[in-house]
C-alpha cells in the first residue's frame, strides 16, 4: 500500500488529525478503484456510495473523474453533499438520492455500479447478511465491494482503558458487540464477521485492514504538539492495517470484495 496523503473536502495536503480517520481506508479504496478501471478497459467508473452523507470518500472518488451515487436518508446531509461538490468543482459528476439501504433498487439500478461503498452503514441494519446480498446486487460482474464496520475489539479496548471494566466486559460478550444501553453504536463485528458476510452474498473476499488502530488510544495533545507525530501516526496506522494480529484491535474494519464473474 502506497504512503497515505489523503486530501478531503476542504482539507490540505498538511494532513489534519481528522486524516487519521480515513488514511487507510482512502488508500485502498483508490487502489481498488484503480485496479477496477483498469480491469474494465476505462477511465471513468460508476460508484456508488450507500449512506455516504455529506461525500467525505464520494467527492474525492469524484476528483479522481469517476462518476458517482450517493444514496443517503438524510435531505440535510445531500444538500451538504451538493454544496461540498460544487465547491470541489466535481457537481457534474456527483447526483445525491434520497433512500437507504431497505429500498436500494427503488432509487438506483440493479447491476449497475462499478464499485459499491457500504461504510458505517451494516451497524444500523435490521440484517447485516441481507444488506451484504444488497449492496452486492448492485454490483456489476467483477465489480469492487468497500465495506467498512464498527469493529469489536477496538471498542472493547476503548471502554477498558477508559476504565469502564465492566462496560469492556458487556461489549465482549454481546452478541451485538454493545457495552450498554448508552452505546451509540448498534452492532460491531469481528473481522471472521464481516468476511463471512461478504463470502455469504457470493463475493470474494480480497484484502482485510484494520482502522483506527492507534488514532482513538493517542492523546490528542501528543499528536497535535510533537513535531512529526501525525506523520508518524500515519505511517505505523498503514503499517499495522494489513497485519491480522492487529484486526481484532481497530476501531473499524475494512474489507474488499469483489462480485465474481
Amino acid at each position: 500500500m502506497s504512503d497515505p496523503s489523503p486530501v478531503f473536502g476542504g482539507e490540505t495536503p498538511s494532513r489534519p488529525r481528522g486524516s487519521l480517520r480515513t488514511a487507510v481506508v482512502w488508500e485502498v479504496l483508490k487502489e481498488a478503484l484503480e485496479h477496477r478501471a483498469k480491469a474494465a478497459g476505462t477511465d471513468v467508473l460508476d460508484v456508488l456510495d450507500t449512506g455516504g452523507g455529506t461525500g467525505n470518500f464520494a467527492v474525492p472518488v469524484a476528483r479522481l473523474g469517476h462518476r458517482v451515487t450517493v444514496v443517503d436518508p438524510s435531505p440535510n446531509a445531500l444538500f451538504a453533499l451538493e454544496r461540498r461538490a460544487d465547491e470541489a468543482g466535481v457537481a457534474d459528476r456527483v447526483r445525491g438520492v434520497q433512500g437507504d439501504i431497505h429500498g436500494l433498487f427503488d432509487v438506483v439500478e440493479r447491476a449497475g455500479f462499478d464499485a459499491v461503498l457500504c461504510h458505517g452503514v451494516l451497524e444500523y441494519v435490521d440484517d447485516p447478511a441481507d444488506g451484504v446480498r444488497t449492496v452486492s446486487d448492485a454490483l456489476r460482474p467483477a465489480g469492487a465491494l468497500s465495506l467498512l464496520a464498527a469493529g469489536l475489539g477496538g471498542a472493547v479496548l476503548a471502554r477498558a482503558l477508559a476504565g469502564h471494566f465492566t462496560e469492556a466486559r458487556q461489549a465482549l460478550t454481546d452478541p451485538a458487540g454493545r457495552w450498554g444501553e448508552g452505546d451509540p453504536v448498534p452492532r460491531r463485528f469481528t473481522a471472521e464477521q464481516l468476511t463471512d458476510l461478504v463470502g455469504g452474498a457470493g463475493l470474494r473476499v480480497g484484502a482485510v485492514h484494520g482502522v483506527r488502530v492507534f488514532a482513538d488510544l493517542v492523546p490528542g495533545g501528543l499528536v497535535d504538539t510533537q513535531p512529526g507525530a501525525l506523520e508518524a501516526l500515519l505511517r505505523l496506522e498503514t503499517a499495522a492495517a494489513e497485519l491480522p494480529a492487529f484486526h481484532a484491535v481497530a476501531t473499524q474494519l475494512h474489507v474488499l470484495g469483489e462480485k465474481r464473474t
